[in-house]
């Protein structure tokens, strides 16, 4: 009986030290939009305070002790409070990582991690969680996994675009272990086992096409892709190229300032290449810093996959005049996000602004229109290697170019 009363009071004091650790963290972001259930369970009332939300979560877990037949983890529950807690924003791009999550962001971010290799965003439209791109000599693109290809599917469990974060989390794993996916395309269902390994990423491919046409396909915007960008383009001019095409179709973003950085290797000095607004209307304007080192006519192909970072560096090249753009629409995420790594090592991703092209243009949910409208073949739509002059959108820029001077 002591027994069994000592352990209920070390399980209380626990719960109120882990109850504290929740109010530090949720204090410390104390700036941003709450919302709260209007539910009646458990005497619940709703709280005007966190001292409220403390009293709510303990009613909770005194329910639990009393009826509960399971074990009780109290890491978990604390874990999925404050996912719960972020979720309830109704926005997906704020969110809560544990460590673990946030180490494998930071992996990823660095150039390489552990997975099949795919880039997937959500498709609002469809909710479905849709993939972006499979990673050159990943898992997935050995698998056959294509741009456009809905995941519906993790190891027999469905998912749908509101799951894109705990599908991330399915997908990815130790090397070695393996993962099956049930994917949808043009409305056949197809399964496919992948096997996990460690995928080193390439932000940046480039190549000489057309004599004197240079070509840089730039997969996304993380690491340091705008230096990287950069080393291949100056390679490219030892080549002779006179043009150049930059690919932006199937990039799904990245870190704002490598975007921007591409773009001031593009834009007279003091050019406005950003402007942000946040929660307040206060705004922030970034500009060139630096004379443009690429100096001759440029198209940038993009598609409907082509979202934030890469919107960024579409909207400055098309409002400064520096850019033609081919292809289709793109995603239409005019805002960023800011992922602060938090004391214990988990992390907070919130959508802290919305942006805008120099020009005032608004992109969230409305996307950039290209200067010409090109579709793919439909039944090149959803590969991910096209033959050069099967491409419409590459032949079509390749064609714009030679018109140019």
């Amino acid at each position: 009986m002591e027994r069994n009363t000592a352990q209920k009071v070390y399980k209380w004091i626990m719960f109120i030290l882990i109850t504290i650790i929740i109010t530090s963290m949720i204090t410390a972001f104390a700036t941003y939009q709450y919302i709260t259930n209007s539910g009646r369970i458990l005497g619940y009332q709703e709280p005007d305070s966190f001292e409220g939300l403390e009293n709510t979560l303990a009613k909770f877990r005194t329910e639990l002790e009393k009826k509960y037949i399971g074990e009780i983890d109290d890491e978990k529950l604390i874990e999925g409070a404050i996912k719960g807690y972020i979720a309830a924003l109704n926005d997906p791009y704020t969110t809560y990582y544990t460590k673990e999550e946030m180490d494998e962001i930071m992996e990823e971010t660095e150039g390489n991690y552990v997975g099949i290799g795919i880039y997937m965003t959500m498709d609002t439209d469809k909710n479905a969680i849709v993939v972006v791109e499979p990673i050159e000599n990943s898992p997935a693109e050995e698998a056959g996994i294509l741009p456009g290809d809905l995941i519906t599917k993790i190891n027999g469990e469905s998912f749908s675009g509101d799951d894109l974060e705990q599908a991330s989390k399915k997908i990815k794993g130790e090397a070695g272990t393996k993962v099956t996916l049930e994917i949808l395309r043009n409305g056949e269902t197809k399964t496919v086992e992948l096997t996990r390994r460690k995928v080193s990423i390439s932000h940046i491919t480039a190549k000489v096409i057309e004599n004197n046409i240079g070509y840089i396909a730039i997969s996304d915007f993380e690491g340091e892709c705008a230096e990287e960008f950069k080393t291949k383009y100056e390679e490219l001019v030892k080549k002779n190229i006179k043009k150049l095409i930059i690919d932006i179709r199937n990039n799904g973003g990245g870190i704002v300032d490598e975007a921007t950085k591409i773009a001031d290797f593009m834009t007279e000095k003091d050019s406005v290449l950003l402007i942000t607004k946040d929660k307040n209307g206060n705004e922030d304007i970034t500009k060139s810093k630096n004379k443009p080192i690429i100096n001759m006519p440029t198209v940038v192909l993009m598609n409907e996959y082509s979202a934030s970072a890469s919107e960024i560096l579409a909207g400055a090249l098309k409002d400064s005049g520096k850019a033609t753009l081919v292809g289709k629409k793109t995603y239409g995420k005019g805002v960023i996000q800011e992922l602060q790594r938090l004391s214990d090592g988990s992390g907070l991703k919130v959508t802290t602004n919305e942006y805008y092209t120099p020009n005032r243009n608004v992109i969230n949910k409305v996307g950039i229109e290209p200067d010409i409208t090109v579709n793919l073949p439909s039944d090149l739509e959803y590969q991910s290697e096209i033959p050069e002059e099967n491409d419409t959108q590459l032949q079509k820029a390749i064609e714009t170019l030679k018109e140019m001077n």
